[in-house]
Order: structure tokens, then C-alpha cells, then sequence
């Protein structure tokens, strides 16, 4: 039995003005700050001798490592991605970056904004467009019901409310 894993689907290359500006933060804080005192670091703890019981070096060598990898995805990623930064012609039709304010058959109300998979985040009601609720909302009206499946799961919506913000200047 090996260790192979199939490579992930990509994801959507499609992201808000807003997540590029914190992709670029992040490259920057990443590369401009944190890299050079990890480096400093390890460069210290390389004068002290031998390094094969030196934490400092292992786990500065190993964060080098880190922030590498991590400098190397967000740099491809801000190559590959298009940047959404302005509304949609027709604003009655759910499309990437609208805000959507859904009602459930209890007349609960939950609100998510359709984002890229770089800017997943659940706690600001954020969902990736690649998600099964983005999926079955795109191309949608106002009043229209949704049906779809999640974790063996069928949900039903109904579309209260599109709204789409304009794009912040970077």
C-alpha cells in the first residue's frame, strides 16, 4: 500500500480585487519581513557549531522551508488568477462576487457572498465558488428556489436577496 494521493482538482482561477490585495499582503509580509529574520535566525544559530542538536537551525531551516513553499504557491496563484473587479452587467442573476441572502423552508435567513477558493472564509460567510451551494446558485434570480446536495444531505433555498458591492480601490 503506498502513499500516493490524486492530485486536487483545480481550483476556480477567479478572485476579488479584495482577496488579491491580501494574496499580495500576505507575499509581501511573507518575503519582506518574516524571511529575513527566519533567516537571521538560522544564520546565527549556524555560528554555534553543531547543527544536528541545534533547534534553532533545524526549525529555522524547517520555517525557511515553509515560507518558501508558501512564497512559491502565492506567487504562481496571483500569476494564474483573474481578478473580478467590477459588477456584472445584469445584477438580478447571481454571479461571482454577489452577495446572497437565502431563506430556508423554517423562514431562517442566511447570507454568503461568492468568493474565490483563496478567500474561503466561513466565519464571514464567504463560500469558494467551486462549493456545491455556489454551484447551484450561479445564473439564478431573484425568488428562484435551489436544490442541492450536502453530505448526503438535500437543502432547499430560496433566493431573497442579490446584491453586488463595488470592487474597493487597491
Amino acid at each position: 500500500m503506498g502513499r500516493y494521493r490524486p492530485p486536487r482538482a483545480p481550483s476556480s482561477p477567479y478572485i476579488t480585487g479584495e482577496g488579491a490585495k491580501q494574496l499580495r499582503d500576505e507575499l509581501r509580509q511573507l518575503w519582506k519581513v518574516e524571511r529575513p529574520q527566519v533567516t537571521a535566525v538560522v544564520h546565527e544559530a549556524a555560528k554555534n557549531g553543531d547543527r544536528s542538536e541545534n533547534g534553532d537551525y533545524i526549525y529555522g531551516k524547517r520555517r525557511l522551508r515553509e515560507i518558501d513553499s508558501r512564497v512559491r504557491y502565492l506567487t504562481n496563484r496571483l500569476e494564474d488568477v483573474t481578478i473580478v473587479d467590477r459588477i456584472p452587467q445584469d445584477t438580478s442573476k447571481v454571479y461571482f462576487g454577489a452577495r446572497i441572502t437565502l431563506e430556508n423552508d423554517d423562514g431562517e435567513n442566511t447570507c454568503y457572498r461568492i468568493v474565490g477558493a483563496d478567500e474561503l472564509d466561513t466565519s464571514k460567510g464567504y463560500i469558494s465558488v467551486d462549493s456545491p451551494l455556489a454551484k447551484a446558485l450561479i445564473g439564478k434570480n431573484l425568488d428562484d428556489e435551489i436544490v442541492f446536495k450536502l453530505n448526503n444531505t438535500i437543502r432547499e433555498y430560496t433566493i431573497i436577496d442579490i446584491h453586488y458591492s463595488l470592487p474597493e480601490e487597491p
